[in-house]
């Protein structure tokens, strides 16, 4: 099974669900001699921060323990003044958050917009949504001269599949990362890290849900939202899913398809809660379809009560596997829910075949790979 590279621990990428708040506990120090960093990125569905101890003393790229990790979503992908507002105020707060509370100073915060909050804003002409957003936060915050970098999806994904694949696996798994507004990933097909095969697709769990949600417009019961899922997802199936896969290569060269994200995270919780503490777990193609159905006929018996009731291991921490469930259902509702999963069993489909099996794995913590290895890149420059 896939381990996450934990030397590459930083920041989870974008917040998803709904408005809200949603935190991990305090972390104790681990190191003796650490530097303290901290990561503030816009995605797609709003604000994420993380603060993290990095011990120099080790391997190269040093060893990352997160101390903090705090998202306040803002859906900054729907474009309008409130959104635009609440993002600009989570910005400005979790900023003077790393810098006042926790005492980190500014040039050791790393400030970015991700790239799935780009290709929507390309998608619906409002990139000047992004050049204002970026303008205000270094004016609020009276850093003009700071970088607010907006990340690109080929970037993103090299340093998502570095921060996230062990090297053991690197050269034969291929990564997709499903955010609020796109996915993307891809994979190394020359055994090396300087040529990557990008994979990119302008869909992502907050992106489905917004396209449904529309789409069902004075019936808003589950019952049309699922029609209405089940059309946009065939439609960005037909129109992008086939031939973002297809163009990627990845088929006869990819052993392992790993998920990454929120919707990954969020769906390894649901689906396996007596693996809470794995960073990672395999999943079937069959097992992901009676998942998403369930989703939809009987939600009910994804509460947290509901699942740690069935837990019959006594070796499981049962209070933790509720408290991760909980916020799971704390960033996601029902119908994110659905429509990350469709989602991703869309693009799952791709690689199913009776000629050849593929593993698939859901990696949990992985949202925090692309922003800490560009975090690492740039404090060992």
């Amino acid at each position: 099974m896939l381990k996450i590279n934990l030397r590459c621990c930083l920041l989870l990428a974008a917040a998803i669900g709904g408005y809200g708040v949603s935190a991990q506990n305090n972390s104790k120090q681990k190191y003796s001699n650490t530097f303290t960093y901290s990561g503030i990125e816009v995605g797609a569905k709003g604000v994420k921060l993380s603060v993290v101890e990095i011990g120099k003393s080790t391997q190269p790229g040093g060893s990352f323990n997160i101390l903090k990790d705090t998202s306040i979503n803002t859906d900054f992908i729907s474009f309008t003044q409130p959104t635009f507002d609440a993002t600009l105020n989570a910005y400005y707060n979790l900023y003077t958050k790393a810098t006042k509370d926790y005492q980190i100073k500014p040039q050791q915060v790393y400030t970015v917009i991700s790239s799935g909050v780009k290709m929507q804003a390309d998608k619906e002409n409002k990139t000047d949504w992004i050049d204002r957003l970026i303008g205000d936060f270094k004016q609020k915050i009276k850093e003009p001269q700071r970088q607010v970098e907006v990340v690109s999806v080929t970037d993103e994904a090299r340093l998502s599949h570095l921060g996230i694949i062990p090297e053991a696996r690197r050269y034969n798994t291929f990564l997709i990362d499903i955010g609020s507004g796109n996915a993307k990933g891809g994979f190394f097909p020359y055994g090396n890290t300087k040529d990557f095969k990008l994979f990119q697709l302008n869909w992502g769990t907050k992106s489905v849900a917004n396209t449904a949600e529309k789409r069902c417009e004075n019936d808003n019961s589950l019952t049309n939202y699922n029609k209405q899922l089940y059309r946009v997802l065939s439609e960005a199936e037909n129109n992008d899913i086939v031939y973002a896969v297809n163009e990627s290569g990845a088929y006869p060269k990819s052993d392992n398809i790993a998920f990454s994200g929120g919707i990954a995270w969020a769906t390894a919780t649901l689906m396996y809660p007596e693996l809470s503490s794995n960073s990672v777990v395999a999943v079937t193609f069959d097992k992901l379809i009676r998942y998403s159905e369930k989703l939809i006929n009987d939600f009910s018996s994804f509460s947290d009560n509901a699942l740690v009731k069935n837990i019959t291991d006594r070796s499981v921490d049962k209070d933790a596997a509720a408290r991760e469930i909980k916020r799971v259902h704390a960033v996601f509702d029902q119908k994110s829910l659905m429509a990350g999963t469709g989602l991703m069993l869309k693009i799952m489909r791709q690689f199913v075949s009776v000629f050849e099996t593929k593993q698939f794995f859901l990696v949990k913590n992985g949202q925090v790979g692309w922003i800490s290895a560009y975090v690492d890149k740039n404090t060992n420059k």
